[in-house]
């Protein structure tokens, strides 16, 4: 059978519509799809100085059965580190970055004119530019005035206080300065911190439910000064020392402010597209023998957090201060496990971005960990943290912790965090070769560090 040029034309012709068509149903079904895909929501939950045995999914005497719950139905990052203490922490969690590289490697207190830069880009702002609203409420300790708070670094909304500690009910910093505001406007208000975070974070949502959300709920327990309420004290008349049942108290009353945000989530029909990181800002703190603060008003309290079985307190490069409690729940979407892979605060902002779908600024030096989450894959990744008191690198099992002295000889200690998580045993003279590794990467990653770091004001 012989076919003309003319046919031969047609026929072609008629084959590129056909595929044409095809390729536009293809792509509509496509769009479709994606639009019934609703990236989710976050409620970062942040617990300032809680330990690692402070809640009773750790086994502590302390009840905490919202917490619980969230450790229940999700995923417990049994591995998760942060810094020594809190601006560290908040900082590298904003930015996705070592917070050393930005030379804050101690609280931000005093008037310390302080601030994290404003040349990266935050996880706020970064979550803006993929539509969402974002706020903060509580803490945020980046910046002590009212032009360095939350709205200079992409949230749409902020309340809460900008120093690292507050009375909990007049809302002063120690020193007598004002904190507490309003989206950058310093007001007065009555009620303990506690329950004014959650009273306004239930506002906020009931306002914003209709589109994606960001809510940091950072809240100011159980930091000390410890104010809490006889009905929070009574529970725990079992306790014998009287600080470690005021530090009871407020763990107990920041649990239950924890249930109301997650009932209210259940009454807006937002659970099931709301993703839950709860964490504590860094590990608990010892003791407080406060000697100016508020007037001698509070303290001293001879006994506060328990990081058991992990070694040492806030402030220190030991797993009791880095190696803190943490939970990502997703109601229906994350089933409850327990991953032991190393994860570091740095690693949670590009988690978030890549479950947000939208761009990772280049700054980020942390990886996603929705791959080990979903496929339980161990990246076990290096991790580094610098406080100002110690360095430490940490690469599966082994960590390696270096303490300066202004006067005297820099000592190193090597632990296997596997064998050894309190830390009992330090083997740097068993592995010399381990102990030489580590430490070029320590230093190379010290190297990398800004070069003027903020010192804590006494």
């Amino acid at each position: 059978m012989k076919f003309s040029t003319k046919n031969i034309i047609f026929g072609l012709s008629f084959l590129i519509l056909a595929l044409v068509a095809s390729c536009k149903e293809k792509t509509s079904a496509k769009t479709e799809e994606n639009q019934d895909q609703k990236t989710p929501n976050f409620v970062v939950i942040i617990a300032d100085d809680a330990g690692w045995n402070d809640m009773s999914f750790h086994g502590s005497e302390i009840k905490t059965p919202n917490i619980d719950k969230l450790a229940k139905n999700g995923i417990q990052l049994n591995r998760f580190y942060v810094n020594p203490t809190c601006s560290p922490s908040r900082a590298s969690f904003l930015t996705g970055m070592p917070a050393s590289r930005m030379g804050i490697v101690a609280p931000i207190s005093g008037r310390s004119e302080k601030t994290l830069p404003d040349s990266l880009v935050t996880l706020p702002q970064a979550l803006k530019k993929a539509g969402y609203k974002t706020a903060l409420m509580g803490k945020w300790h980046l910046g002590l005035k009212p032009e360095s708070g939350p709205k200079a670094y992409g949230f749409d909304y902020s309340y809460g206080f900008l120093h690292g500690q507050i009375d909990q009910y007049s809302h002063h910093y120690k020193n007598g300065d004002p904190s507490w505001h309003r989206h950058g406007e310093l007001i007065e208000e009555e009620g303990h911190a506690t329950d004014l975070i959650t009273k306004e974070a239930i506002s906020w949502l009931n306002e914003n439910k209709s589109q994606n959300f960001f809510l940091q709920l950072a809240y100011s327990a159980p930091h000390v000064p410890l104010q809490e309420p006889e009905e929070w004290k009574n529970k725990y008349n079992f306790i014998e020392n009287e600080s470690r049942r005021d530090y009871a108290a407020a763990m107990s009353h920041l649990d239950d402010a924890i249930g109301k945000v997650l009932k209210k989530l259940d009454q807006l029909n937002l659970s099931e597209n709301t993703i839950i990181l709860f964490l504590s800002d860094n590990g608990a703190q010892e003791n407080w023998f406060p000697n100016e603060q508020y007037d001698g008003k509070y303290g001293p309290n001879d006994k506060l957090g328990s990081n058991v079985p992990l070694r040492d307190f806030k402030k220190s490069n030991y797993e009791g201060a880095i190696r803190v409690p943490a939970i990502l729940s997703w109601n229906k979407k994350f089933t409850q496990e327990k991953i032991e892979s190393y994860t570091s605060i740095i690693d949670l902002m590009p988690t978030f971005l890549e479950l947000a779908n939208t761009e990772i600024p280049q700054q980020v030096e942390g990886k996603s960990i929705l791959k080990n989450i979903q496929n339980q894959q161990n990246n076990n990744h290096e991790i580094y943290v610098r406080g100002h008191l110690q360095e430490s690198f940490i690469e599966k099992p082994w960590k390696l912790v270096r303490t300066r002295h202004l006067n005297a000889e820099t000592e190193f200690e090597l632990f296997n965090i596997e064998k050894d998580p309190s830390e009992t045993s330090n083997l740097i003279e068993n592995e010399p070769e381990i102990v030489e590794k580590l430490k070029k990467k320590l230093e190379n990653e010290f190297s990398k560090d800004a070069k003027e770091v903020n010192v804590p004001l006494k």
